[in-house]
Formats: structure tokens, sequence, C-alpha cells
């Protein structure tokens, strides 16, 4: 092996000016951990004249990909790039010229991550990932490392800091959705166009990489359910704190019997639930293992040096197997076809938050029609709306069958007293169950 490993670079915002930043400064630790140098050779820019911070001494910048996926010199391919088509070719081609592939790209490896794995193993080339969820939390080295041995049996996540900003202020400074999404933005949290974000895809997109690790199945971005965080209200967050309750935008995976579900949704968390305390832009992975039992994951979910850290833990991990000569080969093949659960298999409690007309019986009607259902209650507040002539009624479920909570929510609509369903949520109790 020759005494450095070379790295191509693709793209040079703000990750890739991180993994420069770790590379030049870092050098000391990289040599100790993996006994060579680590050097930057080539970045692909878009804009090879624009005025940079980042100091990349003699770096060589180009537009032309193939002077990156092309160069016999260039060991480990890093693509940071953004984007999922032109990632995509840009990393087949890497890994057809034998260059081992690092990124950090969710969007590409939850639409394509089993066929670049196929094309990496065909190539006897490494292809990691760790940086594509959670920004600096090692939580994929986790569950195919360190949690290997398990049978991980629950997934749930906050895994998206932009939404779990916005929730944060909603709920402690008494925010509007708008004015905290705004604030997010101001910051930098929130993109220009936060739909990825405040509608779960983003979420989406980590919940199926997540899921295919920890139940060796190929989870795919359809499979996942997803709603979003746009239509939450101050209200029903006041609500949930008189009920002992916190709002999160939850990613949950779980799998019974080799039969899963896995969503995202604003989930009620019971204000002891380890991921209740989650705050502010911070992101945290709770895993339920059979012999491990409870674990969780925290902190920082995204930014320039926590995810690059992620990144250069993928590149020490590469160069670990280059030594070893073993790359291309710690791939670990789906064990069972993905099986979604139905909605009579899936289970959970729920918040309902009605609007009723103000007249005696009105709640009767509703509790026999809930009692039809086998539903029952374990929670309920009431509060008049006088100038309405209505009553609004807070209802927390028991838990039932997923199937049993839309056939409520069908009927309740239909119900003469119900002038509204003005909300509904999933809740989830202390994480022990």
């Amino acid at each position: 092996m020759k005494n450095y490993v070379s790295i191509g670079l693709l793209g040079l915002g703000t990750v890739g000016s991180g993994v420069v930043q770790l590379i030049n400064n870092h050098q000391e630790e990289l040599v100790h951990q993996v006994g060579c140098e680590v050097r930057v050779k080539s970045v692909l820019v878009r804009d090879a004249e624009k005025e940079r911070d980042i100091q990349i001494g003699h770096t060589f910048l180009t537009t032309n990909s193939d002077e990156v996926l092309q160069d016999p010199e260039i060991d480990i391919v890093i693509e940071v790039m953004g984007g999922v088509e032109e990632a995509r070719e840009h990393i087949i081609q890497a890994l057809e010229a034998k260059k081992h592939v690092v990124t950090a790209n969710k969007d590409l490896i939850a639409l394509y991550g089993p066929e670049l794995q196929k094309k990496a193993t065909e190539n006897q080339c490494d292809l990691f990932y760790e940086a594509s969820v959670a920004g600096g939390i090692p939580i994929l080295r986790g569950l195919s490392d360190g949690l290997v041995s398990d049978r991980i049996q629950k997934l749930m996540g906050i895994v998206n800091g932009t939404t779990n900003y916005i929730l944060t202020k909603m709920d402690e400074d008494g925010l509007s959705y708008e004015t905290a999404l705004k604030e997010a933005q101001d910051l930098g949290f929130a993109e220009a166009d936060p739909t990825s974000d405040v509608e779960g895809l983003d979420a989406a997109r980590k919940m199926a990489i997540l899921a295919r690790l920890a139940f060796f199945t190929n989870v795919e971005l359809n499979d996942v359910e997803v709603s979003g965080i746009s239509n939450v209200s101050v209200e029903d967050l006041n609500y949930g704190n008189k009920l002992g309750l916190t709002m999160k935008l939850i990613g949950l995976a779980h799998i019974d019997n080799q039969q899963l579900e896995v969503s995202v949704q604003p989930t009620f968390l019971s204000k002891s639930h380890p991921l209740a305390s989650v705050k502010n832009e911070y992101n945290a992975i709770y895993v339920n293992g059979e012999a491990v039992g409870e674990t969780m994951f925290y902190g920082p979910g995204a930014g320039s040096l926590p995810t690059a850290t992620a990144v250069m833990s993928d590149v020490v991990a590469v160069m670990k197997n280059m030594r070893l000569g073993v790359n291309g080969k710690s791939v670990v093949a789906p064990r069972f076809e993905s099986v979604l659960k139905s909605s009579d298999q899936r289970f959970g409690k729920y918040y309902f938050r009605l609007h009723l007309q103000d007249e005696v019986g009105a709640f009767s009607k509703i509790t026999t029609l809930f009692n039809e259902l086998g539903i029952s209650f374990e929670k309920i507040l009431q509060t008049p709306i006088s100038k309405d002539e209505l009553a609004e009624i807070i209802i927390v479920t028991h838990t039932v069958s997923l199937d049993s909570f839309q056939k409520a929510l069908m009927k309740l609509r239909d119900l003469s007293v119900v002038k509204e369903v003005v909300s509904y949520y999933r809740v989830e109790g202390d994480g022990k169950k």
C-alpha cells in the first residue's frame, strides 16, 4: 500500500468544506488510525473560479467529472454534491473505475441504495453512507456493527432537525407554525423551500435507510407512510402539555413476525419518553432490541463538521479495509422479503380533538360510537366554546388497531353532533412497550 490515500471530492459546499477542514486539521489522528496520510487531490465544483472561505492548499478544482472519476491515482471518491440522478451516474462511474465511494446523500441512498450496493460488490469496492442519516450521529454503524447480533424490534427517531426546531419553538415559545418556520429559515435550519423537511419527505428517506439496516429487508421509499407538520397548531400543543404529552415529528419502524410498518408523522410523546427531551435542531434515534433493550443515539443531525465527521468515519473504514484487503466484502444481503402490516395489524394510541354541538347527550353519542368499535378512553378534556355554542373535546384512546382508529374517524365525521374533527395524532407512551 502506498504511503498515502488519495481522495476525490464531488462537491465543495457545506459538507465538502467540512471534509477538507477535517482532513487538513486532523491529519495526525488519521495517520495514527490508519498508518498513512489522507490527501484530497481533486474536487469537482460547478465554478472553479468562485471565491471560497475554505483553504484548499494544492488541491485541484475542476468542472470536469472525469478528472476525478477516471483519475487512476484517486482511491476514494466522496460524494457530497447532492441531487440524485447526476450523483448516481457519478457514483456508478467511480465504482466501475474500482474506486471506493463514501456519500452523504440520503435521497440517493433511499432511492438507489440496493442497486449501488450491488454495483459496489460486483467491483469489489466499498460503498458507505453513514452521513446520510442523522449527521454526526453514528447510527448506521451502530446498527450494522454494534447491534448486529441483536434482533431490532423497533426504531423511533427524530431525524429532521428543521421540524424539531419548529415544533420546539411552537411548544416552548408559543410561536405559530409560520413564525417558527420563518425563524428556522433566518437561522439557516430551513431551506427557502422547506417542503421536503416540513412535509416529512426528508425523514421518510432516512427511515427507509434505517429500516433496511435494522430489519435486513429491502424497504422502499414508497413503503413509508408520510405526513408532515404544516397543519400542527399551537392549540394542540397546549392541549398536549395539559395531558403530559409533547409533539415531535417521529419516524417509526416496527417489525413483528417479519411484517413491518414504517411511517413518519407528527406524534404526541409522553413527557417521560426518552425522545421527548430532544429539542431544537438536535436529532435522536431510539432503538429497542430484543437483547439490548432500550438504547438511544443523540447528537447534531446536520451541519458542516458533524456531517463531515460521519463522512470521515466511513473514509477511515474504507482505509482499514484496504489494509486488510477486504474491500467490498462487508455487505450483508437482505434476509427477508419486505412485507407490510395491514391496518388491523398496526396498533397505537390516538389523540382526537373534536368540536361538538353543546347539547345534552352529545358526548354520550361519542362514547356509544367508540364502545361499538371496542375503543376505550385513556384521557379526556372538555372545554366549552360559548360563542359558537360548541364544546371542544380532547380524547386520548387506549391502544387500538389502525383499522379501528380509521373507522372511528370516518364515523365521527358522519355523526350529527360532531361539528368538526379538528385534528388527530398518534400517541406514544414512555417507550418501554
